[in-house]
């Protein structure tokens, strides 16, 4: 009989229209089962919004288990091109553009990948330090990538909430991809940029690193919306623990005999 499967992952996710928007135009999926999660924003100054966000991740969804690493990876791909075939279609039928980032985050065979268009992101959390590790697709981003304006003066730029790629947009989607090994004790975060306006890298570093990661969700959501929640808020936070949950299993395991 197959050994079970000692789940490596405590996931904890949350949403909020924030205070000033009156539709929340994140959406978000877990699936810690597959090792897959994202996060989706409609863009601002198009229409359906929610739609949008909500067709990415309906069709993340309707991926099933793969075998390997590369398999996962191909999926979400796959999927997230009929995501933006279907994203499409309804534009041309409606006479309208829908548009959203995504972010996400597979994990598999010990690896993680990350994907991701826009300008929301993907952290990881290691050994006591927090890195960015998608890079935002956005015109502020390309000037500070350019010596144009520096990072400080792109606190202020005007046009920072434009960004450059998401999906429904163009013809064919155009994703980052960017992969690592999974280590005992690494944390990642997934956030639409409703966070990051409000909360710096080193804040969501001290409240991810000392929480359980429902908990550590609820807290930078609730920062977020004590400074403001100007835009829609969303954060997915996974921390990886195999070590501790085999030992748990085990303990659990001897304790039932």
């Amino acid at each position: 009989m197959a050994s079970p499967v000692v789940r490596s992952f405590d996931t904890g996710a949350a949403t909020h229209v924030g205070k000033v928007r009156e539709r929340n135009e994140d959406s978000y999926l877990v699936r810690p089962e597959i090792g897959l999660w994202a996060v989706a924003d409609g863009m601002g100054g198009h229409a359906a919004g929610d739609l949008a966000s909500r067709t990415i991740i309906d069709a993340l969804k309707l991926i099933e288990p793969q075998a390997t690493a590369a398999d996962l990876l191909t999926a979400c791909e796959n999927h997230v091109a009929l995501a933006n075939q279907r994203l499409k279609e309804i534009g041309r039928a409606r006479g309208i553009t829908l548009g959203a980032t995504l972010a996400a985050l597979l994990a598999s065979e010990g690896y993680y990948a990350c994907v991701w268009s826009g300008d929301s992101r993907i952290y990881i959390v290691r050994a006591g330090t927090i890195l960015q590790l998608s890079q935002d697709h956005t015109e502020v981003q390309e000037l500070i990538a350019a010596g144009t304006i520096t990072a400080e003066e792109a606190q202020n730029w005007p046009r920072s909430n434009i960004v450059t790629r998401a999906i429904g947009i163009l013809e064919e989607p155009e994703l980052e991809i960017t992969s690592g090994p999974l280590l005992d004790g690494d944390s990642f975060v997934i956030c639409s940029d409703g966070l990051t306006h409000h909360v710096a890298d080193g804040e969501i570093l001290a409240r991810v690193s000392s929480r359980p990661a429902q908990k550590a969700c609820d807290t930078l959501l609730s920062l977020a919306l004590e400074r403001g929640g100007i835009d829609n808020v969303t954060v997915v936070v996974i921390h990886y623990w195999p070590r501790k949950r085999a030992k748990y299993t085990k303990r659990i395991s001897r304790f039932f005999g």
